[in-house]
C-alpha cells in the first residue's frame, strides 16, 4: 500500500489524471471513503483526463448509478453504488459489459463478490488539517508509474 498526501483539491485531480494516464481496458478504480473524501473529485478529473476534455461535464452518477463515457482508451462506465444495497442489481446496470472497457465505481464494498481482482483501491481519508490522504493498494507494478506522475512532473500539480 502507498500513502499519497493530498493537501487540496486539485492535487487530488492530479492524483486522478495521473491514475488515468495509466489506465487500458479491463481496468478497474475503487474509489473509497466517506462522504465528502473527495471521491467524485478524483473520478471528475480521472474522466476528464481519459476523454481528454478538462472542461466535460460529470454529473455525479448518485442517481442515474451509472454513468458511460466514451473515451479514446477504451469506454468508461462510472458507478456510485451508494443506493444500493449489494451486487444485485449490477447486472441490470449492465456491469458485466462495463468490466470490458474500464470501470471506475464509487462505494465499492457494494460490489461484494463482483469486485474485480486486480483492481486498483483508492481509499480517500480526511486529515485533521482539512487535507486528504491517499491510500492506493492494488496494482502493484503500476503504483510506482502514478507516484512518478505526481513527482516528477510539475503539469500533474
Amino acid at each position: 500500500m502507498r500513502e499519497i498526501p493530498l493537501p487540496d483539491a486539485h492535487a487530488t485531480a492530479a492524483l486522478g489524471r495521473a491514475i488515468a494516464a495509466l489506465l487500458r481496458p479491463g481496468d478497474a478504480v475503487l474509489l473509497e471513503g466517506d462522504l465528502g473524501a473527495g471521491k467524485t473529485t478524483l473520478a471528475r478529473a480521472l474522466l476528464r483526463a481519459l476523454c481528454d476534455d478538462a472542461e466535460m461535464e460529470v454529473p455525479s452518477p448518485s442517481y442515474t448509478l451509472v454513468q458511460v463515457y466514451d473515451a479514446p482508451v477504451a469506454e468508461v462506465a462510472h458507478f456510485d453504488l451508494w443506493r444500493l444495497d449489494g451486487p444485485d442489481g449490477l447486472h441490470e446496470l449492465g456491469w458485466d459489459d462495463a468490466c470490458e472497457g474500464i470501470v471506475v465505481v464509487e462505494w465499492p464494498e457494494r460490489l461484494g463478490p463482483l469486485t474485480p481482482p486486480g483492481a486498483l483501491r483508492v481509499h480517500l481519508l480526511v486529515d485533521a488539517a482539512g487535507g486528504r490522504t491517499a491510500r492506493l493498494a492494488g496494482w502493484d507494478a503500476r503504483i510506482a508509474q502514478v507516484e512518478n506522475l505526481l513527482s516528477g512532473d510539475a503539469s500533474w500539480a
